[in-house]
């Protein structure tokens, strides 16, 4: 059943690739393939098919695509975006196929179609699916010539050397096949790139040459170099400032030594049996050495997930959602807006791939901590950089499911006359007087905008990392609480959208920053456009005041600051119908999502707890770490320990 269910996950998540590209409009659809091979494309062209630089592949690349311009118009597109559907699962199973023993038969199963559904989300597979792009065939020969060769299969290094002729920084393969014994595959590797290459100079030699020298290896075709999109050292050596020779002579230095250390570990974890680690990490250093390497062609990284890190569970789990959340977001999803972070945030592919080839300690099979983490207790606290990007980018997620929830005006407006007319019958509408009494109050006015822009995230985050440094158990109970009630305020956000007061017309409420309302006005229109201005019900701001207040009176250390909590929520609930942002009843509904919250986070404290003591019943295993074989051996002294990593 687990089974089927991903499939069907894998299966929308390709669906939803493919209807994307089939609704856009016929002369938008796959721009880069049209470029190339369209009525106008470069390779329909007498002239070189590098002349106006739109054109970014290998000689090569070009020679197998030109017989393909007859069919540009009969449908050639809807032929290549199933055909990149299939490169899609292809290479999802046969990343599966190449896991390290041992695995279990249901293990490779499973882990087929969630291979298929990282791929699909990821930037790379997406950028391919829009712009038409070639970039998954590369990566499909080298890693599947990879897995062939190292078994003696014949064809496999010449599947490597075609990945190479059109991707040539995939020639990084070649020594590593050499180093692990494989010199003869290296040879057949190289000699295929060579036959291939000399092929398409035969054919197309002015458009070698200017591919070659020229443009050496394609630098200087596509958009800039320095732009954000090409994630190799010499593009982030580009958007550093460096030029010319200087910049020439510091980016050789640095591949060759990326380059080296790539080889190196490469070789390390193939002769350790992690075949598809090893591809990775050699991927991920062409990357790194590549003179470009534009999104399409980044897919290296998400391949590297199935490194084993850390000798703790608390540890393990921190690599892969690194690599999955680099490779599936935006740079300036993971990374603060800050301007002394921004070279974090460009560069963001470029330093994963960085740590996969060079740095990150992988575990060896042989390692005890390969099989069997130590694990984390209640008292341990987690690992603070996957705490950092889980919040990350749930606040991230937050803020895109927040914009799409519904924003139709007059059924937002609708529910605020409901809210309205249920208060008034309460005798609870004390809005508009509150609202204009703030408003006639100039430094209570400021004192309030300041109050709601900025301590929404800050008191939360402030109890949370103070949570993290003394009380870690607390630390995971609360923390869960709080996701599980922005979760169902987000469902709130969906099934019921509410005008805030500020933007309910003619009832005459103040929008204290931004002045009395007006539709007309231009600014005012911007606001409304940056986010979803309709997701009023419930009050976040007093939902995680009021969880705060309640981390206070539960484990603060002295009696006055467990009362004075309260006077957190209290103050927000004044607040946000001071400045017209919310209703008393928002502030309510608040309140009973941090309240499901908690029961929520309870229910998931006792689920791991029960799970936690059958795993103690059920005893350790009395196998040891896997042999070379890939299978289990028994338990060894110490003294015969193997290293644990490269």
């Amino acid at each position: 059943m687990a089974l089927g269910a991903l499939w069907v996950l894998a299966g929308v998540l390709a669906a939803r690739l493919a209807a994307e590209v089939l609704r856009t409009p016929q002369e938008e659809r796959l721009a880069d393939l049209d470029a190339w091979i369209g009525p106008n494309g470069v390779l329909r062209h007498r002239g070189s098919v590098y002349d106006d630089g739109a054109f970014t592949g290998t000689p090569f690349n070009g020679l197998v695509l030109k017989p393909l311009t007859r069919a540009a118009e009969q449908g050639l597109g809807l032929v290549w975006t199933f055909g990149t559907l299939l490169l899609v699962v292809g290479l999802g199973v046969l990343a599966a196929r190449a896991l390290p023993e041992p695995v279990t038969r249901r293990t490779r199963l499973l882990a087929a179609p969630v291979a298929v559904s990282l791929i699909a989300l990821s930037v790379p597979v997406r950028e391919t699916f829009t712009l038409g792009q070639t970039s998954l065939l590369p990566v499909l020969l080298a890693l599947g010539g990879w897995w062939l060769a190292w078994r003696g299969r014949a064809g496999g290094a010449a599947l490597i050397g075609l990945a190479a002729a059109l991707q040539p920084a995939v020639l990084l393969f070649a020594p590593v096949l050499w180093l692990t014994g494989r010199r003869s595959a290296a040879y057949y590797a190289g000699g295929t790139f060579a036959a291939a290459t000399a092929a398409a100079w035969v054919a197309m030699p002015a458009d070698s040459w200017a591919y070659w020298v020229h443009h050496i290896a394609g630098a200087g075709l596509g958009e800039p170099m320095d732009s954000a999109a090409n994630q190799s050292l010499h593009g982030a050596l580009l958007r550093l400032g460096l030029t010319g020779p200087l910049e020439i002579a510091v980016f050789l230095v640095l591949a060759a030594g990326v380059g080296y250390f790539a080889v190196r570990r490469a070789v390390f974890y193939a002769r350790d049996g992690q075949l598809l680690l090893a591809a990775a990490i050699a991927g991920c250093g062409a990357i790194a050495i590549a003179p470009a390497a534009w999104q399409h062609e980044q897919l290296w990284l998400l391949l590297a997930v199935v490194g084993r890190t850390g000798a703790r569970t608390r540890d393990r789990y921190v690599w892969p959602v690194f690599a999955v959340l680099v490779i599936t977001f935006d740079g300036k999803d993971l990374v603060p807006n800050l301007a002394w972070l921004s070279f974090v945030s460009d560069n963001i592919v470029l330093i994963g791939a960085l740590l996969a080839a060079t740095a990150v300690p992988f575990l060896s099979r042989t390692a005890d901590a390969w099989a069997k983490p130590a694990p984390t207790g209640l008292l341990d606290r987690p690992n603070i950089l996957l705490e950092l990007l889980l919040i990350r980018i749930g606040y991230r997620l937050y803020s895109y499911v927040r914009s799409f929830a519904p924003d139709g005006r007059e059924l937002a407006e609708g529910h605020g006359d409901q809210i309205l007319a249920i208060e008034r019958f309460l005798h609870i509408d004390m809005e508009y007087w509150l609202n204009h009494k703030v408003a006639s109050i100039g430094w209570l006015e400021a004192s309030m905008n300041f109050y709601y822009a900025s301590f929404h995230f800050l008191v939360p985050l402030s109890i949370l990392g103070w949570l993290y440094a003394t009380r870690p158990a607390a630390y995971r109970k609360w923390r869960a609480s709080l996701a599980f009630a922005t979760l169902f305020a987000l469902i709130g956000f969906w099934a019921y959208p509410l005008a805030p007061p500020r933007l309910m017309p003619g009832l005459g409420y103040i929008d204290t920053a931004n002045g009395p309302q007006d539709f007309d006005d231009p600014k005012f229109g911007m606001l409304t456009g940056v986010s979803n201005q309709y997701a009023a019900m419930p009050s976040l701001h007093v939902g995680w005041s009021l969880w705060c207040a309640l981390v206070l009176w539960r484990l603060a250390p002295y009696a006055w600051l467990r009362w004075a909590g309260f006077a957190y929520p209290a103050l927000t609930t004044l607040v946000i119908m001071g400045t017209a942002n919310h209703y008393l009843l928002d502030a309510a509904g608040g309140a009973v999502v941090v309240a499901a919250g908690i029961f929520a986070g309870r229910g998931l404290q006792r689920a791991l707890a029960l799970s936690a003591l059958t795993r103690a019943a059920s005893g350790p295993s009395s196998s040891g770490p896997p042999d070379s074989s890939g299978r289990t051996a028994p338990d060894r002294p110490d003294s015969a320990r193997q290293p644990e990593r490269a």
